[in-house]
């Protein structure tokens, strides 16, 4: 056992020695491997940049209230009297000014993305004033907050480096009308911050919706009041709703998205993959190949195929090792924090976030480079083990 493990450190360390002698294959290989796990960790990140914005959203007991059989705020419809109603449950936390429930408005304008000069679709809410409260992470940057009853709007910091036309002391057009921006909010990181907030009293005339709105927003006292606040308005006949945790809700909005991205960049991967396994098996062959007679002479003074096999895969395993880590750097480096905007499929509206290249993918990343490093190199060590011993020594 002893001298098996001696010669397969001798055999490798052989190997490692060797390598200067192959820097232009070697690299190639390392920078092919790179390539791949970067797209691979790029893309992902998109995926855990919006799973992160949506988690982000989730208030310390929080909830909504939508129209029954609604999955998403544009599906839904409640009038005036519904939010009183809703306001007046037991559970709900509240203040000096009432009842901690905010009824919003949730309407789409069309605004010129910063990137390309294409119009997407950005959320345009209406809020009251306990909105401010149910969020406990909204925090004006910039400017001041709108004055209530006046065409104004704030809009998240999200939106304003995304979309044109949101700077302070600019003006968005709705309908035959110029709403002035006069603020900047943060909310945490969370889906506020890809939106513009109005008064919901001025919303309303200016979309003819009437005296309704799409959701209520609500604190509860805390996460054990949820029971009984659901079954209260699940049992009132005079209500048609369903009451969910934020949790829930945006664990609802995140999946469909989350699923497309990772399954697309999984997809990319295999694909680019197998073109890296391709060029890790030129590589390891190339390798081999200049090292017929070396090996055919180890061969020949005793060593077995095992530790011939297990030096070319690890080479190939280092090889691979070193391109995933330069990888995963290029990837942090270029992507980790880099905000964008993507479609938000439950609302049909565009949600800004930012890139997450979070350790996770680092570490899937470099085992993934792994992977590709161990198919490439296994085969040309089987061929190394099993070639003939006369048959190599012949050439020198």
């Amino acid at each position: 056992m002893f001298n098996w493990v001696s010669q397969i450190f001798a055999v490798t360390s052989f190997s490692m020695r060797s390598l200067p002698q192959r820097k232009g294959s070697s690299a190639a290989a390392m920078l092919g491997i790179a390539g791949v796990v970067a797209v691979m960790v790029g893309v992902l990140s998109i995926a855990q940049g919006v799973l992160k914005t949506m988690e982000s959203s989730v208030g310390d007991s929080n909830a909504i209230v939508l129209r029954s059989g609604a999955d998403s705020e544009m599906m839904s419809g409640l009038s005036g009297d519904d939010t009183r109603i809703i306001a007046e449950a037991p559970g709900i936390a509240r203040d000096a000014n009432g009842a901690v429930a905010s009824p919003e408005l949730f309407v789409i304008v069309n605004l010129p993305a910063r990137s390309t000069g294409t119009d997407v679709n950005v959320p345009l809410r209406g809020v009251q004033a306990p909105a401010m409260t149910v969020r406990d992470s909204f925090k004006l940057v910039e400017g001041r907050m709108f004055e209530w009853g006046l065409n104004e709007v704030i809009v998240g910091v999200g939106a304003h480096q995304q979309f044109s036309g949101l700077e302070i002391g600019s003006s968005m057009e709705v309908g035959k009308e110029k709403w002035p921006v006069v603020g900047v909010f943060e909310a945490g990181g969370g889906m506020a911050e890809s939106e513009i907030w109005v008064d919901a009293a001025v919303l309303q005339p200016a979309f003819r919706r009437g005296n309704s709105y799409q959701a209520v927003y609500i604190k509860l006292d805390s996460n054990e009041s949820f029971d009984e606040f659901k079954d209260t308005l699940t049992s009132d006949p005079r209500l048609n709703v369903k009451p969910m945790l934020e949790s829930e809700y945006y664990d609802s909005q995140s999946s469909v998205i989350f699923n497309m991205i990772t399954g697309l960049g999984r997809i990319i991967a295999v694909i680019m993959g197998l073109g890296a396994v391709f060029g890790a098996l030129n590589t390891m062959y190339t390798a081999v190949s200049s090292r017929n007679r070396e090996i055919a002479t180890l061969r020949a003074l005793g060593f077995r195929a095992g530790p011939v096999v297990i030096s070319v895969v690890c080479e190939s395993l280092l090889l691979a090792f070193v391109g995933g880590l330069i990888g995963a750097g290029l990837a942090w480096l270029a992507f980790d924090g880099y905000r964008a905007a993507t479609l938000n499929w439950a609302s049909f509206s565009a949600i800004t976030f930012a890139f997450d290249v979070n350790v996770k993918l680092l570490v899937d990343g470099i085992v993934f480079a792994m992977i590709i490093g161990l198919l490439g190199g296994l085969f040309p060590a089987i061929r190394a083990a099993r070639q003939p011993v006369a048959q190599a020594l012949r050439g020198l």
